[in-house]
């Protein structure tokens, strides 16, 4: 029975406390077994270096995003400084600054931090959805994987020791630039234009969608002058000796757009005007490298973002609802909450599972990722064709399984679901819907991977693909989806007579594959002793 009382006693202190003080890494058995399991023989280390990290991830650096996530800290352009002088200086909180100077410190990016351990960590920083670390992070390991297979001169060599290793202590973050005002995913229609000056090149034009403006070296495509191949190019921001002085090379950021989520993140429009730009790799390849090599990163990324978003969230959403009583009882004692618990516990696991999964994939091919599709049929070539589709398969996937599990998980805290000040989910959920859009839309990436199937028909028939990718699955699983991809495969395009039900279709086995891929990693995890 409930009697009147002005002073009603209760508190959410319990939940509270126990949030407080979680280990993201160290309280997380499910984590630490799945570290073992693909790590193998270096586990002993990985444990080591994920228990040390994970202190500051679930604790300082929690704290400070969250108190950088707040609308009055929101970051903010200034074009000119009290002289006149045009500066373009992005202005971010404090706490921003902190937590980006000690986790690029951690050298994620170095010759001396082994893969898994890059891979854990950037899971573990991940989990506090704090995009102006996030996002960067992301751009800098496509920057630097880009550069470790191209870097042939003094200039792109230091800029690869400045991000890897560091110059007198200070780590450069890397960004990425390809988009223009008549199209995103359409690369190949760029016009920004690069003129050739002394050994090196001059951009003009103009990009749309810049995210990491304040990052030291961005990835900018560009069509040399009369070429309508896109060229890839690394810019930096400001040349050597310039950044103090707030003299940017080249360029202008003429606003600084305001996106519904990755808030703390400045995504700006800038003009380029005649800005020092150092050609990567083959000029008449540029498009190929950045979508097989920068991009395919950014979407492992993106992915092992969404799994950690998932992991966090679902063990909040357990907690609570065992704390948070209703009608007499915990919440997490009604069916229709047991069941949404369920869901989205078993989601975070087979997401976490999954992306762990490709990770192991992309670090069993030898020499890494490749510009464009493989044009020959060996082992190595069918290894390499199936990593390109599951990283693409893996993005659309989790990208849109995370807005979807995002919002029944904020159903399940009631109207405290969507209160910014009462937990990260709101965050969590905004950045989601972001993340759908980022490196290649849902169509994109659909119609992407349908052509590719094609095009590599001759030598590995798409029901093989999906042999492969589920290999050891149960047959009833994987039986289906070979039955339903050579079907799928028998139009030579998603353009001819019964489109829409034809791209419906795809849409659907493309989800279930890559959901039963999941599922077969995640049986992988629970079966290792």
């Amino acid at each position: 029975m409930s009697l009147p009382d002005a002073n009603n006693p209760y508190s959410f202190n319990e939940f509270l406390e126990w949030r407080a003080s979680f280990d993201y890494y160290a309280d997380d058995p499910f984590l630490q077994k799945v570290a073992a399991v693909f790590s193998g023989a270096d586990f002993p280390a990985l444990d080591e270096a994920a228990r040390k990290l994970s202190r500051l991830a679930s604790f300082r650096w929690r704290d400070l995003a969250d108190a950088a996530a707040v609308p009055e800290k929101r970051p903010y352009l200034v074009n000119y400084d009290g002289h006149r002088n045009r500066v373009d200086r992005i202005v971010r909180p404090m706490e921003t600054l902190v937590m980006e100077k000690e986790i690029f410190s951690e050298a994620l990016f170095s010759t001396k931090t082994s893969n898994w351990t890059r891979v854990l960590k950037m899971f573990l920083i991940a989990q506090n959805s704090e995009s102006c670390i996030v996002c960067p992070m992301v751009c800098t390991e496509g920057l630097v994987a880009l550069l470790r297979r191209f870097a042939d001169t003094p200039e792109l060599l230091r800029i690869l020791t400045h991000l890897t290793e560091g110059i007198d202590g200070d780590f450069a973050i890397g960004a990425q630039y390809l988009s223009e005002i008549h199209g995103g995913s359409d690369v190949a229609a760029n016009l920004l234009e690069a003129v050739s000056e002394g050994g090196h090149y001059r951009l003009y034009g103009t990009k749309f969608f810049c995210s990491a403006t304040h990052a030291d070296y961005a990835v900018v495509t560009a069509k040399p002058r009369g070429s309508e191949r896109v060229g890839l190019f690394v810019v930096p921001s400001w040349m050597p000796g310039n950044k103090k002085r707030e003299i940017r090379n080249g360029h202008t950021i003429d606003r600084i757009k305001w996106k519904m989520g990755t808030a703390e993140l400045t995504t700006g429009e800038i003009t380029y005007n005649g800005a020092t730009a150092y050609a990567v790799g083959p000029l008449d390849r540029g498009l190929a490298n950045v979508v097989g090599i920068v991009l395919a990163l950014s979407r492992m990324t993106i992915a092992l973002g969404g799994a950690a978003g998932a992991i966090r969230v679902a063990r909040e959403v357990e907690r609570y609802t065992r704390f948070r009583t209703a009608f007499g009882f915990p919440l997490a004692e009604f069916p229709m909450v047991r069941r949404d618990i369920r869901e989205i516990g078993r989601a975070a696991r087979r997401t976490t599972a999954g992306a762990f999964s490709v990770y192991n994939e992309f670090f069993a091919i030898p020499g890494g990722l490749e510009g464009g599709l493989p044009k020959a049929g060996g082992p190595a070539e069918r290894r390499r064709f199936r990593l390109r589709e599951l990283v693409m398969l893996q993005k659309i996937t989790v990208a849109q399984d995370s807005v979807d599990w995002l919002r029944k998980a904020m159903a399940l805290f009631g109207g405290h679901g969507v209160m910014e000040d009462f937990s990260s989910l709101p965050r969590f959920y905004r950045d989601a819907a972001v993340n759908e859009l980022w490196e290649g839309p849902r169509n994109v990436l659909l119609t992407q991977m349908h052509r590719d199937f094609k095009r590599v028909e001759p030598w590995y028939p798409a029901a093989d693909v999906v042999e492969d990718i589920l290999s050891g699955a149960d047959s009833g699983v994987r039986e289906p989806l070979v039955r339903e991809i050579s079907e799928l495969m028998k139009p030579s395009d998603l353009f001819g007579p019964d489109a829409e039900e034809l791209c419906a279709r795809w849409d659907r086995f493309c989800a279930d594959l890559f959901h039963a891929y999941q599922d077969l990693a995640l049986v992988h995890v629970e079966n290792t002793p």
